[in-house]
């Protein structure tokens, strides 16, 4: 019997699946179990061909709508997203492992916040008329035309919608590359845009590997890249793009500080580190995996942490009860150990975790590091995993100073009941997406974005609409032109 899991077909084309098998099979293996749960082949060149070809078309009739109607199958879309959302999350879970406990509530909610946002904004994309005396000027906001999409594997469904809904609203076309590790969710979104109303071919997804991904971004008739990735993928599609010339946003990693004044509220700190280390197991690009702690409170704080880090209910990830899932892939999960046992040996002190889980599938447990110092590996690089490093600090200048000393700047956190501290450091730190006793939060209404190498532009609120559209401007002369002769 087919698995639940396995789609129609590997691709969703001008408004239809699409499969064409001499394209590489990929395996997908449901992370908790390790076992093998459906298919998809990779994009032929023929595949990508259609897809670009069809998307290039279908952009000029989605233009020439009015962004009312452009908005109201966003809004449609939003509506069906949410109306099966239970589906959706279990296929999410699937996808990815992550525990439905979460996936009911992050993911194809958050995906049908985009659409709805962005739905909204849609009709109230204006450009502005500017007065010279008798002459004026008047601006106009643009598609860009084609756009592709590039997925990470952590947030399928999520990712999708934050790229498609805004490329969307701007009378943009859209092809979308979801991770090869996690193929199936970004067909659901395809499926529901169609049924939402949207023209065939605006939203389309092809499944691959890099090979795919380079023939997207590449192309010369594609006018945006946007990727989520880490910062050497980041590089190398960046550099692509810039070859002909073409848009992009750039989503990548970090190695984020999360700063906690030994005046904190404890509980909220503990929460906050939490939050900002193990959820979705800690596969979060903005997390929080440098947890600096002032030496006041450093004992509490280990003591709180290593007590509320015993209460994650690891299993069964269909189980709602189940609050910690595995790493997305064998993978994953090699590398997280890997940086585990690196922390061990540099001599960093283990609070708590350390070791594979008892379980089938790919699970760690949560690990969290004590007496961890600026130049440890754990300290430097990204694990992209449930390993928590906590550091000691004495005063503010200084860990600021150390919290800035890295090539990244996605994310930053204090915590403190001092609110003028607060937003101090906060102004301080090197961070795109920033917290004040809080850490995490990506409502669809506040930019997400990273500085550095984290990377450029922004997702999500209306700064998401200047990265998917451009404007014209026109002078208008009322009277006679002079010239030299």
């Amino acid at each position: 019997m087919t698995h639940p899991a396995q789609p129609k077909a590997s691709h969703f084309i001008n408004g239809e699946y699409v499969e064409d098998t001499a394209g590489t099979p990929i395996p997908v293996i449901y992370a908790a179990t390790g076992e093998q749960i459906a298919t998809v082949h990779a994009a032929t060149p023929a595949i990508v061909e259609q897809a670009l070809s069809t998307a290039k078309a279908a952009q000029k009739e989605w233009a020439k709508m009015t962004g009312t109607e452009r908005g109201r199958v966003l809004r449609r879309a939003a509506d069906i997203m949410r109306a099966r959302n239970h589906d959706l999350s279990v296929l999410e879970t699937y996808d990815t492992g992550k525990p439905l406990q979460e996936t009911l509530v992050a993911d194809a909610t958050s995906g049908a916040d985009a659409l709805e946002y962005f739905g909204g904004l849609a009709a109230s994309l204006t450009g502005e008329h500017i007065p010279l005396g008798e002459d004026w000027v008047y601006t106009k906001r643009e598609p860009l035309g084609m756009c592709v999409g590039i997925g990470a594997w952590n947030y399928p469904t999520q990712i999708a919608c934050w790229k498609g809904a805004p490329a969307l609203a701007c009378g943009n076309s859209m092809v979308f590359k979801p991770s090869e590790t996690t193929p199936l969710c970004a067909l659901k979104v395809a499926e529901i845009l169609i049924e939402a109303g949207a023209p065939a071919g605006v939203f389309n997804v092809v499944q691959g590997m890099g090979e795919v991904g380079g023939a997207l971004v590449t192309d010369p008739r594609v006018d945006k890249v946007s990727l989520t990735g880490s910062v050497p993928t980041g590089k190398k599609v960046y550099a692509a793009a810039a070859a002909g010339m073409k848009h992009v946003t750039m989503e990548l990693g970090g190695k984020s500080p999360l700063i906690i004044f030994d005046d904190a509220d404890v509980d909220n700190a503990v929460g906050g580190a939490i939050n900002g280390n193990f959820y979705s197991s800690g596969q979060v690009c903005s997390n929080g995996t440098r947890v600096f702690v002032q030496k006041g409170i450093k004992e509490k704080f280990l003591a709180r942490l290593a007590e509320r880090t015993g209460n994650a209910i690891i299993g069964d990830p269909m189980d709602e009860a189940t609050s910690f899932g595995p790493m997305v892939t064998e993978n994953q999960m090699n590398i997280v150990l890997g940086y585990i046992e690196k922390g061990k040996a540099e001599g960093a002190r283990l609070i708590c975790g350390g070791n594979r889980a008892d379980k089938d599938g790919y699970f760690i447990e949560p690990t969290v590091f004590a007496d961890v110092t600026d130049d440890m590996t754990i300290a430097r690089e990204e694990i992209f995993g449930p390993v928590m490093s906590v550091l000691d600090f004495d005063s503010e200048e200084e860990v600021v100073a150390r919290a800035n000393d890295t090539e990244f700047g996605l994310s930053a956190g204090v915590f403190t009941k001092d609110f003028t501290r607060a937003h101090r450091v906060i102004g301080n730190l090197e961070a795109g997406s920033c917290f004040i006793n809080s850490y995490n939060d990506a409502p669809v209404e506040a930019p997400f974005g990273g500085v550095k190498a984290s990377g450029v532009g922004r997702e999500n609120s209306k700064e998401a609409i200047k990265h998917f559209s451009q404007v014209k401007s026109v002078y208008v002369r009322m009277g006679d032109v002079e010239a030299a002769f």
